[in-house]
């Protein structure tokens, strides 16, 4: 578990705030070099961190000693080199329109960024975004008045140069970031590790429903781990925790893969992967790996939005009905059945709205298609999902906007067909050592990969139900596995 030092060049810079015994002096900092032996979230408050200077050096040290730090020495590098940053689209509109709403004199909008906060109300989108690009307790961020590159300049802020207001603010954005700084363990035995266990509350089919979140927590705490919930409004806290357990729907451009990267980039234990997503989440990735490494797939080929795409020639390649889905599809979501030229056009103009590539594959009819949950190439869980009632997908999604889904078994890895448990972590090997879950189709002695979720269901009662706490168990052992091995190194 991580304990909290602020770095200072004098203590005295402390004195608007609460007492804590986390504030360290610059020179403590690195003079004392049995730091090294303990695990520290340290926040490098000091003045100046130009290159050469204390500061710069308790950020480089801090990354040598293993601790997490704020601001990280890539991030001093770019703010000192004034590295640009262009905004993303959506972020460049919301700029624009709040400059100009405001209309400042001279062209310009200065504004504070306190641990991705800010009390600007219609900035906030951007604050979060920024600090998300310069890990850095407060930055002053200059905006122009253009329609587009709206970022004049980015610059570090020390306390010291923040007046009472502002000391306000960085002191509630603190406490906010990290709630250790000012209370009690919450337990006398401080815990081994710290789990952050990503989730959104409002999504409608997510990987683990709540009861499942519950047991994870509980099997954790029994295992010395401290499992907390996160949602993306908590993506400031990331560096607090040591590993990331993703339980929301991951998608390539989406905070799932945001925090990813970043937790990957931080040296955190993480799943699922960056790489495991962008494997995962594209079908026509998919596709071409798993017929490059002749693992069994339905008869499929690609569709192109800039070429002519003949009915007659893909109907007889793939025969009738063909099954079309688009790249970054989920839970049924861009997946369509046609029977004919008319439902091939239609269908193709629908979908060719949201991408450039479909991938077209043969239509098996199926009463169940297997799931098989692999964790570090180990099978650990069978299901065998049953299509919806009257519909030929698990996911019946009706015009009226309600869903439904078929049933399920769960059995026994030893009772599931041997050919299906050696496709599915055959396929897993090809993606990496994650959890992933595997939906293939059998016909016969035929097997058939379907797809590879990245982000595998863990509902309570359905995934669970022939392992029970051990499934949660052997998820959670798979983090501590690897942060005992990150610590040995």
């Amino acid at each position: 578990m991580h304990s909290l030092l602020i770095i200072l060049d004098s203590l005295d810079e402390w004195t608007p705030f609460y007492d804590t015994q986390s504030i360290i002096t610059a020179k403590e900092y690195l003079q004392n070099e049995y730091l090294s032996n303990q695990s520290h979230l340290v926040l490098n408050l000091s003045n100046d961190l130009g290159y050469n200077t204390e500061g710069y050096y308790c950020s480089l040290l801090a990354k040598a000693r293993g601790h997490k730090v704020i601001p990280d020495v890539e991030t001093i590098n770019r703010l000192n080199a004034e590295a640009f940053v262009r905004l993303e689209k959506p972020l460049q509109k919301i700029c624009y329109q709040y400059t100009k709403k405001n209309n400042p004199e001279n062209g310009l909008w200065q504004f504070d960024i306190y641990f991705g906060t800010c009390k600007e109300e219609g900035l906030e989108k951007i604050a979060r975004y920024l600090f998300e690009q310069f890990h850095c307790p407060v930055l002053r961020v200059t905006l122009n008045t253009n329609e587009r590159n709206q970022i004049e300049s980015i610059k570090h802020v020390p306390i010291s140069g923040l007046n009472d207001k502002q000391q306000d603010y960085f002191a509630e954005a603190l406490d906010n970031f990290s709630k250790k700084v000012w209370r009690e363990p919450r337990a006398k035995k401080p815990f081994r590790y710290d789990l952050a266990i990503l989730y959104d509350p409002s999504e409608a089919f997510p990987p683990s429903d709540r009861r499942a979140l519950n047991k994870f927590m509980d099997i954790a705490k029994k295992m010395n781990i401290n499992a907390e919930l996160i949602t993306a409004d908590d993506s400031t806290r990331l560096m607090e925790f040591d590993a990331l357990f993703i339980r929301q729907t991951t998608s390539l451009n989406h905070i799932t893969y945001q925090l990813a990267q970043k937790a990957a980039q931080a040296d955190m234990v993480v799943i699922d992967d960056p790489v495991s997503i962008i494997r995962c989440t594209n079908k026509v990735y998919l596709k071409e790996l798993l017929d490059k490494e002749s693992v069994a797939v339905p008869n499929s080929t690609l569709l192109f939005r800039s070429s002519k795409n003949s009915f007659e020639q893909v109907s007889r390649q793939l025969g009738l009905p063909i099954v079309i889905k688009t790249p970054d599809g989920s839970f049924s979501h861009g997946v369509k059945k046609v029977n004919n030229r008319q439902e091939f056009e239609k269908t193709l103009d629908e979908l060719f709205l949201q991408t450039s590539v479909l991938l077209a594959q043969e239509y098996i009819p199926t009463e169940y298609d297997w799931r098989i949950g692999v964790l570090n190439k180990e099978p650990i869980y069978a299901c065998k999902y049953y299509m919806a009632k009257g519909h030929w997908q698990i996911y019946n999604h009706k015009i009226s906007g309600k869903s439904s889904s078929g049933n399920y078994d769960t059995l026994p890895i030893y009772q599931v067909p041997k050919v299906v448990i050696r496709t599915a972590v055959k396929a897993t090997s090809l993606i990496g050592k994650g959890l992933y879950g595997v939906d293939l189709k059998q016909v016969g002695e035929k097997c058939v990969v379907i797809e590879i979720n990245d982000n595998p269901n863990i509902d309570y009662g359905v995934e669970d139900a022939i392992l029970g706490d051990e499934l949660y168990g052997k998820i959670l052992r798979e983090f501590v596995i690897r942060l005992e091995q990150k610590h040995a190194q």
